[in-house]
């Protein structure tokens, strides 16, 4: 198996048959909830986050090139390390304390993402145009972006009293 695509496709998550980018959102959401689970600081969960991001997007920009030529897609299914990075970005200043909480912010971080990934609203779907892997990932981070402002308004006005 070809290294670029295992690792754009997140270890295999991106070959699951149904819904490959949720696949690939889950170990963010994962991780931020047990780092919250286990006490890890505020500034430890974003600095993870923010390595999730950067190593996502690396990847994303480096390897997708290798997705694209053996699939002939300009955004193949597999490449879910996008989606990483994205939900990575949703979770890079969110923090949550006590089982319900963790749980609460760390699936509506999830949907938000996901869904905002899904519809794109403006001027997400623009940025899919970009060439190669920068249109791949560029289009999540925003996404990514609208779910962490999204998330934040949430947690103030719900979760967070």
């Amino acid at each position: 198996m070809n290294t670029k695509r295992l690792l754009t496709s997140c270890f295999g998550l991106g070959w699951l048959p149904i819904a490959p980018g949720t696949w690939g959102s889950l170990p963010p959401t994962a991780i931020f909830a047990a780092l919250c689970y286990f006490g890890a600081s505020q500034l430890t969960v974003s600095i993870v986050m923010l390595v999730l991001i950067l190593a996502g997007s690396i990847i994303c920009i480096k390897f997708a090139p290798a997705s694209i030529n053996a699939t002939g897609k300009t955004d193949p299914g597999e490449v879910v390390v996008d989606e990483l990075a994205g939900q990575a970005v949703t979770f890079v200043t969110a923090y949550a304390v006590g089982f319900n909480q963790i749980l609460i912010t760390a699936m509506l971080g999830f949907f938000l993402f996901r869904i905002l990934d899904i519809i794109k609203p403006w001027p997400v779907r623009k940025l899919e145009k970009f060439p190669k892997g920068w249109g791949i990932l560029a289009d999540d981070l925003l996404a990514g972006v609208y779910a962490a402002i999204i998330l934040q308004i949430c947690l103030r006005l719900w979760v967070v009293k």
